[in-house]
């Protein structure tokens, strides 16, 4: 997915009442906001078979997952961003009566894309490193089949990788898991000798 910036400066209050009419999302960042351009079809279907997955397997637990449109604030970095797939444990707290902008999610997912996998590596990470609820964070390629866990471990953060499609993709905080086969389901890829071509 493609962030692009807008150059006027906003206040947080500015950024919110604009976002909640605007026809496309964007990202705020300490005064700076970014629009976000569409995703791939390969990254809809990952990010949509990654929220069916968990949406099946919390449903009976007090957790609440969501997709695309969910808000999530981090006050320290005064940041707002929309993570592609984003569960919360517990009673979920919102900036306003909204209910639109999340403060303590649990679980962040992000799939991603060429021309945003190094801010989602590293600022990205940086700033949800700065949520005391977030627990587990993980990063899906859409151009392989790669998967990459970091669970928070006191004041560090460990990191598992899956890239077999037997394998299952543990998420320790929601005690569940999934197959990497159904986060890739009807996923296509280059063939080796397209990919090396290219």
């Amino acid at each position: 997915m493609t962030i692009t910036e807008d150059v006027t400066h906003y206040t947080p209050e500015a950024y919110l009442v604009r976002e909640r009419t605007a026809e496309a999302r964007s990202e705020y960042r300490d005064g700076d906001i970014h629009a976000m351009e569409g995703a791939s079809r390969a990254h809809n279907l990952i990010a949509g078979n990654t929220f069916a997955q968990l949406h099946s397997a919390l449903r009976s637990r007090p957790c609440e997952t969501y997709m695309n449109d969910m808000r999530v604030k981090v006050a320290k970095s005064r940041l707002y961003t929309y993570p592609d797939v984003v569960v919360v444990c517990g009673e979920p707290r919102f900036e306003n009566s909204s209910g639109d902008v999340l403060l303590n999610p649990t679980v962040i997912v992000e799939v991603l894309s060429p021309s945003t996998e190094g801010y989602d590596r590293g600022d990205k990470f940086f700033h949800y490193r700065r949520l005391s609820s977030l627990q587990e964070y993980v990063l899906i390629a859409q151009e392989s089949q790669r998967v990459e866990h970091y669970a928070r471990h006191g004041d560090q953060w460990l990191l598992t990788e899956f890239s077999q499609s037997d394998h299952i993709v543990d998420f320790p905080i929601l005690n569940c898991g999934i197959p990497l086969s159904e986060i890739y389901a009807r996923v296509e890829f280059p063939d080796e000798e397209a990919t090396q071509s290219g």
